[in-house]
């Protein structure tokens, strides 16, 4: 008597996707279409053991140029988890247009024994020849995707030299005509113009410029977005004083690769006026050796803040011909608003640098000080933990509301008493937000994990603090510089009372004392 043989069962997951949210809405969708063909081709193959899974996996208005899709995400946690052994899509364009995304997502099917399925090709990935054919279609749909960006970038291109507007936020002393899809002045923002072009040719600065306007009460041109949100409206920078000297906008003019073609709109600045202004930035512009600028690396760079504008500091230096250099911190609000706008201004790098080693020297090697600097430091990472803890809290209460009304739906869908169809749509938009508040609590925990992690004892601050120890002075500044970015979170700087405040980072801190301790890495792996 021959034994009998178990047929494998494959547990089929059948996946589909839309680029676009058009038709969505409807009763019947491309998504339904994909998944009724999907269905009916793992039906035919009942007998050799296929299953199909309840669970959806369909992407609505998502692109398969990548794999930043929720259904897709989904698909490969359940793959990992196993509980799927074959995928099924309608076409394999729907699994993704993008061969480097594609081979890897049949490297993870590979390793995780699942087969691949395209319905309307007829082929899966279990035979030689199925794999080889997968990869032309993907080639061939990745060179398709490819053509249509060209003639996208073409048409733009020709849109651009025929000198169209092509979107975007109109800039300062212009306003959208949204009917005529074009370019038109606006009188009080052009008057600014003017002024900043005039004063440039007089002043020669940037930042002189960027003075006068704010002192006379002038700002940035105010944007509202589709969404509510407001941005601009604020003081002028030198930044954006330069921006508005060389935008080829003013002259009536567009640019595109390089070229320059006469544009739709009028122009707010005679040709000669930015030619000028263009003369000067050009006799302006410093150009600095950066062989000689990394000698000068400021260890405190990014680091340092000042108090008083809560803004960054970063070095620099001035010299002269024949004479040694002089190193200093600038404040960036100071740098872009004028000196008049900061107390701090600037402060001596190397007495700067000095004090905060000299603090770092002083914690290291005095137990209160240390206790005090770890019981700051663990407390922030704690209220870090709390705050995750707390948001992984509320949307686990969330996920378990959606789960429950997800399981009353289907409920109701065995013997539906309301409009079926309705019913079947709330059920999937809800799956929907499931999974993504799914996706947001994996990202919840994974924080929460590596916070707890990082809270730190006296013996590894105490190491961690390396400017104590001889060998800091054999470091290069350079090297200096990245070690105090793990060490120090920032430091602050009060110019009113010359007083330094430092704070400690604490996953910084844990990180230096596993790199000092090489043996511990490996018991980690």
């Amino acid at each position: 008597m021959k034994p009998t043989t178990v047929k494998k069962r494959f547990y089929c997951a059948i996946y589909t996707r839309k680029s676009t949210n058009e038709g969505l809405d409807q009763d019947f969708t491309t998504l339904d279409n994909q998944r009724e063909s999907a269905e009916s081709y793992v039906t035919s193959q009942k007998s050799e053991g296929w299953i199909i899974l309840p669970d959806r996996y369909d992407d609505g208005g998502y692109t398969g140029a990548n794999t930043d899709r929720p259904a897709l995400q989904k698909l490969i946690a359940d793959i990992k988890e196993g509980k799927i052994n074959c995928v099924v899509v309608y076409k394999v364009d729907r699994l993704s247009r993008s061969l480097l995304d594609f081979v890897q997502l049949l490297e993870l099917f590979e390793k995780h024994n699942v087969v691949f399925i395209s319905v309307t090709q007829a082929f899966n990935t279990n035979s030689s020849m199925g794999r080889l054919t997968l990869n032309i279609l993907l080639s061939c749909a990745q060179f398709e995707r490819e053509i249509i960006s060209e003639r996208v970038k073409d048409k733009m291109g020709a849109a651009r030299k025929k000198g169209k507007w092509l979107g975007g936020r109109p800039i300062l002393g212009y306003e959208l005509d949204k009917v005529n899809r074009k370019l038109v002045i606006n009188a009080k923002g052009a008057k600014i113009v003017h002024e900043v072009f005039d004063l440039y040719l007089k002043e020669k600065s940037y930042l002189s410029v960027a003075k006068i306007l704010n002192e006379k009460g002038y700002l940035t041109k105010h944007y509202t977005s589709k969404s509510g949100k407001t941005c601009g409206n604020i003081k002028f920078k030198n930044t954006n004083i330069q921006l508005i000297l060389k935008n080829v906008l003013y002259i009536g003019k567009v640019k595109y690769n390089g070229e320059l073609y006469k544009g739709e709109h009028e122009a707010i600045i005679s040709e000669e006026v930015f030619n000028k202004a263009q003369e000067i930035i050009a006799n302006n512009r410093v150009r600095r050796d950066n062989s000689k600028n990394t000698s000068n690396t400021g260890i405190l760079n990014h680091i340092l803040r000042c108090k008083a504008c809560d803004s960054v500091m970063f070095h620099t230096y001035s010299s002269k011909k024949g004479q040694r250099k002089y190193r200093y911190y600038i404040c960036l609000n100071a740098q872009k608003r004028g000196y008049s706008s900061c107390p701090t201004r600037s402060v001596n790098a190397l007495n700067i640098e000095n004090s905060v080693i000299s603090s770092l020297i002083k914690i290291a090697n005095d137990s209160e000080l240390r206790k005090e600097a770890l019981n700051d430091v663990n407390k922030r990472a704690r209220a870090e933990i709390e705050t995750f803890e707390k948001e992984r809290k509320a949307l686990c209460k969330d996920a378990r509301n959606l789960h429950d009304k997800i399981d009353d739906l289907k409920e109701s869908l065995k013997n539906p008493k309301g409009n079926k169809q309705e019913l079947e749509r709330e059920l999937k938009t809800l799956t929907t937000k499931y999974d993504e508040y799914d996706r947001l609590l994996t990202k919840a925990r994974l924080k929460e994990m590596s916070l707890g992690q990082n809270l730190i004892t006296d013996r590894e601050l105490e190491e961690a603090l390396i400017a104590n120890l001889p060998i800091w002075e054999t470091f290069f500044p350079q090297e200096k510089h990245k070690i105090l970015k793990l060490i120090l979170k920032e430091v602050e700087y009060s110019a009113t009372d010359g007083k330094i405040g430092l704070t400690l980072n604490h996953g910084g801190i844990k990180l230096l004392y596993l790199l000092l301790h090489p043996e511990l890495q490996k018991q980690l792996k």
